[in-house]
């Protein structure tokens, strides 16, 4: 088990000063996810949400552990079978991360250096130990130092030297946070083009259980499938857009800052959020119009996919047409909320596109474009099963009151927010205990890529009560009642909240 810890930590130290991203153990996670079966992907998902990456890193580290443990117990006479079962997870971690979609002829150090250790570590500590189980007590050195006590040293030693190695190449692959900071001086400091205008007091209800209008950036959602989030500084980044265009172009950082920057508020939206989910944020993003640098590109006729793909592999299809429609604002962002992306939101640069569900247009940490076609080649998600377009859909969320809570006889409130970018929102209904619909009053509208905040009262009486609600959009597009998963485009239905009045 030592060996095995000795391994993962110098491997995950060497890529820490190689590439983050060879760690051996975090390259085998990424194999897991990236040929996991659809079923086990939903599974994760819908089990374990937002912590379903750690509990794959907590599962794989257990899964080791017990594999460790009894390949120990099968060498207490024989070093054979833990030899092998420490090379047979050492070649693991070479194939993981040799076929990885980013793989570089370096990172091969990495997993080199975590085998090398591990058999080492094993051999030399199962050498002592069937020395110690002999003669426990015989004298070692000239001070009288015991097999036994030179045995346990040397393990807490190759212990605490795991944990040092692990956390190091953790710290190592942190290089990108004096890079964020200079980033957000530099938009402190920049003249946008045109400013997002300002949120008015009135846009939304926070005293009454609505979000604030504005997601704080801990506060927004994530949802991708890194292990490791990817640590690039914007020194480094680049991006080449090519394929069925007339002039391929690559762009850097300080070509993103000499275009004209923009900034746009705009709600985020994740396809697997169910009816009444969290999975949707609103923030101010700062950047630079995708549309206008795809002009100068020349985007050839019969281009309908936009193939992006982040530098840890990650590829999303974006539909040509709808980041090429005028007033669409899609965007390449470098800013959110008044400072450099964060990383775990896709610093140095990341794409959002408006009116369009996470995983077909919001590429973290994105690296490359091809201007495609659909036919030639299917992105992570739609691989998996999901649809190829995602517009977003028409919805409404209660947020008050909260499923199952017991309220005051009377005058009760009921808000929530509603959502369909880009056309906006026209009305929010609601209506108790399957009654009449009467209309919800609303927050003042920001613009058609937001959320609108809704609110309205009913006297309600003492006992259970069941209230629904549902949106309909400026174009007078009600959300249908249909209710279905969110597999393949987007979850459908009205939601509804079962709450008591006491």
């Amino acid at each position: 088990m030592l060996a095995v810890a000795a391994a993962v930590g110098s491997g995950h130290l060497v890529a820490g000063v190689v590439s983050p991203g060879s760690s051996p153990y975090l390259a085998v996670g990424d194999t897991v996810i990236r040929f996991a079966p659809e079923w086990l992907t939903d599974f994760a998902k819908t089990t374990f949400g937002t912590a379903d990456k750690s509990v794959l890193l907590a599962g794989m580290a257990v899964v080791m552990l017990v594999v460790a443990a009894a390949a120990g117990l099968a060498s207490r006479r024989s070093h054979t079978p833990a030899v092998v079962v420490v090379g047979v997870l050492g070649v693991l971690g070479l194939l993981a991360v040799a076929t990885a979609p980013t793989f570089a002829l370096l990172d091969v150090l990495a997993p080199l250096a975590s085998l090398g250790v591990g058999l080492t570590v094993f051999r030399r500590l199962h050498a002592l130990a069937l020395r110690t189980r002999e003669a426990p007590d015989e004298p070692v050195t000239a001070g009288g130092v015991s097999r036994r006590t030179v045995l346990i040293g040397s393990s807490a030693a190759v212990g605490v030297a795991s944990v040092g190695a692990a956390v190091g190449g953790q710290l190592l692959g942190r290089g990108a946070a004096d890079s964020r900071q200079a980033v957000t001086a530099r938009l402190a400091a920049a003249r946008l083009a045109a400013r997002a205008p300002a949120i008015p007091a009135s846009a939304a209800f926070p005293q009454l259980g609505t979000p604030t209008f504005l997601t704080g950036n801990p506060d927004f959602y994530r949802i991708d499938v890194a292990l490791r989030i990817p640590q690039q500084t914007a020194e480094q980044w680049s991006m080449r857009i090519h394929g069925m265009v007339d002039k391929e172009i690559v762009l850097r950082f300080d070509d993103l800052f000499a275009r004209p920057l923009v900034e746009r508020t705009i709600t985020m939206t994740c396809v697997s959020n169910p009816v009444g989910g969290n999975l949707i944020s609103t923030a101010n993003f700062v950047g630079v119009d995708l549309r206008d640098i795809l002009l100068e590109a020349g985007v050839r006729p019969g281009a309908d996919q936009l193939f992006s793909t982040s530098v840890d592999g990650f590829t999303v299809g974006t539909p040509t047409s709808v980041v090429m429609e005028e007033g669409r604002g899609a965007m390449l962002a470098i800013g959110m909320n008044g400072e450099a992306l964060p990383p775990e939101h896709g610093f140095p640069v990341r794409m959002v596109v408006p009116g369009l569900y996470g995983y077909v247009s919001a590429t973290k940490w994105i690296s490359d474009m091809e201007v495609t076609t659909f036919d030639a080649g299917q992105s992570y998600w739609v691989d998996r099963g999901w649809a190829v377009q995602g517009p977003i859909k028409t919805e409404a969320r209660i947020d008050v009151p909260n499923g199952y809570a017991t309220v005051p006889a009377g005058r009760v409130t009921v808000a929530g927010i509603a959502w369909s970018q880009p056309t906006g929102i026209g009305k929010v209904e609601v209506r108790m205990d399957g009654g009449a619909w009467q209309p919800a009053e609303l927050a003042t509208d920001v613009s058609g890529d937001t959320w609108r905040m809704w609110r309205t009262d009913f006297q309600l009486a003492p006992g259970s009560h069941t209230v629904q609600a549902r949106a309909t959009d400026a174009a007078g597009r009600t959300q249908t009642e249909a209710s279905a998963d969110v597999v393949p485009d987007g979850a459908t239905g009205w939601p509804a909240t079962i709450f008591s009045v006491a």
